[in-house]
C-alpha cells in the first residue's frame, strides 16, 4: 500500500533530484563560459605571430633597400670621380647618364626607406598593443578560471549533500522505481509526481481508463501515467471541477508499465501531444 508518507518522500525527493540535476547541468555548461575568452585569446596570439612575421619581412626589406642605396651612392661617387678622366663627348654623355641614374635610384631608395620606416613603426605599435591585450586577456582568463574552479567546488559540495539526502529518502524505495522517477524528473521539467483527479492525469491532462484510475485510487503500488510517465496519486476533485464518472463499461487497454523500456523516459513533451483516446461511457 502506498502511504501518504511515501508520497511525501517522493515529493521531497523530486525537489532534491531536480536541484541536483540543475547543479550537474550548470557544471557541464561552465566550460562554455570560458570558450569565448579562450577563443579571443587564441585570435590575439595568432595576430601577434602574424604581425611579428610582417615585422621581420619589413626589416628584411629595409636591409635590402639600405644595401641598394649604398650601391647607388658608391656608383654615383665613382662616376663623379671619373668625370675628370673623360676625353670625348660620348664618354661625357655616358658618364652623365650613369650619374643621373645613380642619383634617381638613390632618391627612390631613400623614399622607399622612409615608407618602410613608417610601416615598421606601425607594425611595432600594433605588436605592442597586441602584447598588452594578450597579457590582459591571460590575466582575466586566469582570474575567471579560479572563480569557476571555486564555483565548481561549491556546487559539487552541494551535490554531495543532496545525494546524501537523496540516499536517506530512497533507502526503502524500489531502486528501479527511483531510477525511472529520476529520468522522469529530468525529462519533465522537474515534475515527476502528479495527482489524478477523476480519471484525468493532472500532468498531461489525458483522460485515463476508469479501471486504471481505480487502481491509482486504491494506492496498492506506485503507478505511472501511460502517457507522460509521471507517478500518479489520487486526489479528490476540487469543488467546481468537472468530475469524470467511473463507469465500469469504459474499456481502455494499457500496456504493462513494468515492462516500459528505458527510452520511453527519454521522450520529450511531444509525447503529451498525442491524440487523446476517447473512451465511450
Amino acid at each position: 500500500m502506498v502511504t501518504e508518507n511515501e508520497l511525501d518522500k517522493l515529493r521531497s525527493l523530486q525537489d532534491i533530484i531536480y536541484e541536483k540535476i540543475g547543479l550537474e547541468k550548470s557544471i557541464q555548461e561552465i566550460p562554455k563560459l570560458l570558450g569565448t575568452q579562450e577563443e579571443l585569446l587564441t585570435r590575439l596570439k595568432k595576430t601577434f605571430i602574424e604581425k611579428n612575421q610582417d615585422y621581420e619581412k619589413a626589416k628584411a626589406e629595409e636591409n635590402e633597400l639600405k644595401n641598394k642605396l649604398a650601391d647607388a651612392e658608391i656608383s654615383k661617387e665613382k662616376a663623379e670621380k671619373n668625370m675628370d678622366l673623360i676625353q670625348t663627348q660620348r664618354e661625357f654623355e655616358a658618364l652623365t647618364k650613369e650619374i643621373d641614374d645613380a642619383a634617381k635610384n638613390e632618391q627612390q631608395y631613400r623614399k622607399d626607406l622612409q615608407q618602410n620606416k613608417r610601416t615598421l613603426d606601425e607594425i611595432d605599435e600594433q605588436i605592442k598593443q597586441n602584447t598588452a591585450l594578450i597579457e590582459q586577456q591571460e590575466k582575466e582568463l586566469e582570474e575567471r578560471r579560479k572563480k569557476i574552479e571555486a564555483e565548481i567546488t561549491d556546487k559539487q559540495k552541494k551535490i554531495e549533500e543532496l545525494r546524501e539526502r537523496e540516499s536517506e529518502l530512497t533507502e526503502n524505495l524500489d531502486p528501479e522505481m527511483v531510477f525511472k522517477f529520476e529520468r522522469i524528473i529530468k525529462n519533465k521539467m522537474g515534475i515527476g509526481i502528479v495527482a489524478i483527479k477523476g480519471n484525468v492525469c493532472m500532468g498531461c491532462h489525458m483522460i485515463l481508463p476508469v479501471q486504471f484510475a481505480n487502481d491509482v485510487h486504491k494506492g496498492e503500488e506506485f503507478v505511472f501515467c501511460p502517457y507522460c510517465s509521471r507517478i500518479l496519486y489520487y486526489a479528490e476533485s476540487d469543488e467546481g471541477e468537472e468530475e469524470y464518472s467511473f463507469n465500469t463499461e469504459d474499456t481502455g487497454a494499457l500496456s504493462d508499465l513494468d515492462e516500459m523500456e528505458e527510452e520511453e523516459f527519454d521522450d520529450d513533451d511531444e509525447e503529451e501531444e498525442k491524440v487523446n483516446i476517447d473512451f465511450e461511457e
